[in-house]
């Protein structure tokens, strides 16, 4: 038994606005097949994409606080021109440059028009083939522990683990890699991203959302009602959801 990623869910005031500019950013595709505005590779829909995790952006009536997110996205990058045009053009869309206390560092932060943080990558040999979404990267407390959590609570494969890293990516050796980074900060506010999670078919929900709270996830109500979804958050606090299959 074990989940997988599918989406990175993200809030949004504007759902549609914000799926747009982050489907111009990663050259794919929005839909939006109801409340909600997924963002996608082109190509038409295709849920849960086998390759590539996709954005599924939320309306929610607050807007982002000042706090910095502790789950951001890191945009690959193919060369040095290939980076600044990606920043010129994620500028053009609506971007806007942010310090979020780095020093010197050969990647550049940016916000999107709501807010959220992200960062585009100087080219690295290992994002090669990750398609445009290198990392989904998760501030901590401790690495160690997230490891243990999401290497159990995943069917991912754990590639690097130490006091201040750890790094999973999918078994298939394909889309982005999942980063925890350790940080002096600790969580303060809900999440404004956090990963949607999956069953495989033939595996039971109800038996997975149990063996996540055996692992050390707790229960959320975040004004879910009745929904087919469970919301969920890991040891740390970070908020997940556990989706139904359809």
């Amino acid at each position: 038994m074990a989940l997988r990623p599918v989406h990175v869910n993200m809030k949004a005031l504007d759902a549609p606005a914000v799926g747009r500019f982050w489907a111009e950013a990663l050259g794919w595709s929005a839909y939006s097949p109801g409340v909600t505005t997924y963002v996608g590779p082109a190509g038409g829909l295709v849920w849960p994409d086998p390759v590539a995790l996709g954005i599924n952006v939320v309306p929610v009536p607050e807007p982002k606080t000042a706090t910095k997110n502790r789950v951001h996205l890191d945009l690959a990058t193919t060369s040095a021109a290939h980076q600044a045009e990606l920043i010129a053009r994620l500028e053009a869309l609506g971007a806007t440059p942010v310090h979020v206390g780095q020093d010197d560092v050969p990647w550049t932060v940016l916000a999107d028009p709501e807010g959220n943080e992200f960062c585009v990558l100087e080219p690295r040999e290992i994002h090669r083939d990750t398609g445009p979404i290198a990392v989904v990267l998760v501030d901590c407390t401790d690495p160690r522990a997230m490891a243990r959590f999401w290497g159990e609570a995943l069917d991912w494969t754990l590639h690097e683990v130490t006091d201040d890293h750890a790094v999973l990516r999918s078994a298939k050796g394909v889309g982005p890699y999942l980063e925890f980074l350790r940080t002096p900060d600790v969580k303060t506010v809900p999440d404004r991203i956090h990963l949607d999670l999956l069953p495989y078919p033939g595996d039971d929900k109800a038996a997975e959302v149990a063996r996540l709270r055996a692992l050390g996830a707790t229960d959320l109500d975040v004004g879910q009602g009745d929904a087919p979804w469970t919301c969920m958050a890991d040891p740390e606090g970070h908020e997940f959801c556990v989706l139904a299959l359809s």
